[in-house]
């Protein structure tokens, strides 16, 4: 009886470290299981198709503009640069970084102070900001082969100025924020389709009226950097508000929050009232600190004196866009070991 007994007690362990590693790996399973297709249904609208003569891009407009104005965002979808240039009212692109602007291509120039743009590898979404719009594109070839992106639908009476969308491949939705009325906006491409739909609206009523330039989707959390002198965290699904985040006076005017690596990089445009003397990049290691003062700011890594804006990444390299500094509107740079290293200015 003895030994059967301590057979029995030996064989818990394993019963126990065999269960973990089934939960684990089911857990790791669920994580990594895409999103099913969307089949359009219950859906709030869809896209309304833009008539557009392919033919008027035949030849292929370069970039009129010799410097940048205001350039919000930068990107790289499937081996191609896109920079907003958003007091220029233009999306350029072009397959190269360090070439002339003069060489680069409009993406389209039928927007109104744009500030993002997303794709999914399929349609490109873009923010067309004081327009209340959201357009949709898409690319392909001219008569002579080169490659161009075509207006194929859009959505009109898109909240308060739409400021940011992003694209989220865990949820396989495409999310654009109204700057100014607390709303989300979600849009989904149809299966084996380049249809798009909005599927839902989602909102923080605290933020309505208040100016908030983006958001941050970290797991299943979603980040606010609020106007009203907090970071709000909430869930993803639902919206519900989970924490907040005072933070002092002079960072009140925050534009962007990026994870990168152990830190939470924060751009700053002002302070409270407005000043853009305030403007700065900041970083910290817990959000909860902000209030005490507990952060470090790193904008003399990128000379300082300019108003950072929102920052992006594409195969370990990180990019930020700035203006107020002729010469230095778009940085790359890189972080290794928490390590700001190779900071170039790029346009």
């Amino acid at each position: 009886m003895k030994t059967a007994q301590k057979t029995f007690i030996n064989l818990i362990p394993l019963f126990a470290l065999t269960f973990m590693l089934a939960l684990t790996l089911t857990s790791c399973r669920k994580k990594e299981q895409a999103p099913a297709p969307y089949i359009p249904e219950n859906y709030l609208s869809e896209g309304t198709p833009i008539s557009f003569d392919r033919t008027s891009l035949n030849a292929v407009p370069n970039n009129p503009n010799p410097t940048l104005n205001v350039p919000t965002y930068i990107t790289k979808v499937d081996g191609m640069f896109f920079i907003v240039d958003c007091y220029n009212d233009q999306v350029i692109y072009h397959h190269r970084l360090s070439d002339p602007l003069y060489e680069w291509h409009v993406m389209t120039s039928d927007i109104s102070k744009g500030h993002t743009l997303a794709s999914d590898g399929q349609v490109y979404v873009i923010d067309d900001t004081e327009n209340n719009r959201i357009l949709v594109m898409e690319k392909a070839r001219n008569d002579n082969g080169e490659t161009i992106f075509v207006p194929t639908q859009e959505f009109t009476d898109i909240g308060n100025r739409p400021h940011y969308v992003i694209y989220d491949a865990p949820t396989d939705t495409f999310y654009a924020w109204s700057s100014q009325s607390g709303e989300m906006y979600l849009f989904r491409r149809g299966k084996d389709s380049t249809k798009v739909y909005l599927t839902e609206i989602r909102s923080i009523p605290s933020l309505d009226n208040v100016y908030v330039r983006s958001f941050t989707i970290i797991g299943d959390r979603i980040y606010f950097v609020s106007g009203n002198s907090s970071i709000i965290e909430a869930d993803l699904d639902t919206f519900k508000i989970k924490k907040e985040y005072p933070v002092p006076e002079q960072l009140a005017g925050m534009i962007q929050l990026t994870r990168i690596e152990d830190y939470f990089y924060i751009t700053i445009s002002t302070d409270a009232a407005g000043n853009q003397d305030y403007a700065t990049i900041l970083r910290t290691r817990a959000l909860e600190d902000l209030a005490d003062g507990n952060y470090e700011d790193v904008y003399s890594k990128f000379i300082g004196g300019g108003t950072p804006y929102y920052i992006t990444s594409n195969n370990y390299v990180w990019y930020l866009t700035e203006h107020r500094i002729p010469g230095h509107s778009v940085w790359s740079f890189r972080v290794k070991d928490n390590e700001i290293t190779d900071v170039i200015p790029l346009y």
